[in-house]
Parts: C-alpha cells; sequence; structure tokens
C-alpha cells in the first residue's frame, strides 16, 4: 500500500495552523507542523514532503529566507512551496515570493476550496512520482539479476512490471488531462510534464528487457 504523502505547513501562528490542518485534512495526508522557519529547515533533514505552506511574515526566519535555504539544498530544492501572506502586496512583493521559488502565491483570507485543490495537485504528482522510483527500483532488481531468493521466471516479473508501470502512466495521463481541463498553475503542468517524460523512458527501457530485443544491457533513465 502506498504510503502517505507529507504536507509541511509553516507558521508561526497556532491558530493559522489549527486552520490548515483543517482545510487540508479532507486530503487523508500526513499534515507536519513547523512553528518557524528554522523548525520547517530541521524537519526536511529527514523527511521528504509533497508540498510546503510557507507563510511569509514569521519572527526570525521568514518566508522568503526559509525558501531560499530550501532551495539551495539538493535534497529539498525541488519540493514545490507555496507562499501564504496577509500581507496587502503589490507586484514587487509577488514577484519577490516567484523568485524565492514558490510555485504559487495565496493571499489570506484564502479560499479553503481553492487551497485544497492546489495541495491536491501537488500530492498527486508526488504519489505518481513515487510509483515510478518503486517500479524503476524493481527494474533495475531484475537487471541486476533479481532481488535474494527471487526464483520467478524473469518473464513473468517483466510482465508484472509491464502491468504495474501500465497503471501508473494510466493515472498521469488523466492526471495531466485533468490539469488541462482545469487551466493549472504552469507549474504544476510542467511537473506532470516531467513525470511523463520519465514513464516514457522507463517504457522505453522495460520494452527493452522484452525477449528477442538487443536492449537487456541498456542503461535505465533516473528516476529522479
Amino acid at each position: 500500500m502506498m504510503q502517505k504523502a507529507k504536507i509541511l505547513l509553516v507558521d508561526d501562528r497556532p491558530e493559522n495552523l489549527l486552520a490548515l490542518e483543517a482545510i487540508l485534512s479532507a486530503l487523508d495526508q500526513t499534515l507536519v507542523r513547523a512553528s518557524s522557519g528554522e523548525e520547517a529547515l530541521k524537519a526536511l533533514l529527514t523527511d521528504d514532503f509533497a508540498v510546503i505552506l510557507l507563510d511569509v511574515q514569521m519572527p526570525g526566519m521568514d518566508g522568503f529566507e526559509t525558501a531560499a535555504h530550501i532551495k539551495r539544498r539538493e535534497r529539498t530544492r525541488d519540493i514545490p512551496i507555496i507562499f501564504l501572506t496577509a500581507i496587502n502586496h503589490g507586484p514587487h512583493h509577488t514577484f519577490r515570493g516567484y523568485a524565492a521559488g514558490a510555485v504559487d502565491y495565496i493571499s489570506k483570507p484564502f479560499d479553503p476550496w481553492v487551497l485544497r485543490a492546489k495541495v491536491s495537485v501537488f500530492v498527486e504528482l508526488y504519489m505518481k512520482n513515487c510509483k515510478l522510483r518503486e517500479q524503476a527500483a524493481l527494474l533495475r532488481a531484475q537487471l541486476d539479476g533479481g532481488r535474494p531468493g527471487e526464483d520467478r521466471e524473469p518473464a513473468g516479473l517483466l510482465a508484472e512490471l509491464s502491468a504495474r508501470l501500465a497503471a501508473v502512466e494510466e493515472q498521469a495521463e488523466a492526471l495531466s488531462k485533468q490539469l488541462d481541463d482545469e487551466s493549472a498553475d504552469a507549474a504544476a503542468v510542467a511537473t506532470a510534464a516531467h513525470l511523463e517524460r520519465k514513464l516514457t523512458g522507463l517504457r522505453r527501457a522495460l520494452d527493452a528487457l522484452e525477449p528477442g530485443t538487443n536492449g537487456a544491457t541498456g542503461i535505465l533513465p533516473s528516476p529522479n
């Protein structure tokens, strides 16, 4: 069973964190609190997150500085960041948010339905990417001679891998169509396109392992 995605909520006000948890609880994912930029960076050292909701105005390390640290780390640089702000900002302030690496910039008070929908898109993309990594790991195990104690025929394992990959491909295609229909954020569309390219590469590598082909020793595309 696929493990739940983790969503990092960063805000120095407990009531705001409580409100975010109430809004996002319907997604049935793991919500992790951080009351400061420093606490958020500490959480990112050990856990993987699908998306970060980051308050702009915080004492000490504000949201912009926190985002800059996140984007400088190789482990965390690709995690989508949604800025939340109560500031009555102009274009320059918004530009600063996107320059810091945000995929979206939402002003408070925000529509709970809109926020939940935006977060759910990044959760879905994260889950699809996790499945893609799982298929790549299984395929690499096959190339390396199989897992210890594995006694199944290669053809049977290849068929199983192909079926699992087909399921991920179908879900990724449906998600891409959903993004097109809803005129989603450019960052979400770009992330979905990147996922589809990775799926295409993995499908080609898997096809090369089929009996009668000459690509059984080909190098697999990186799932990252």
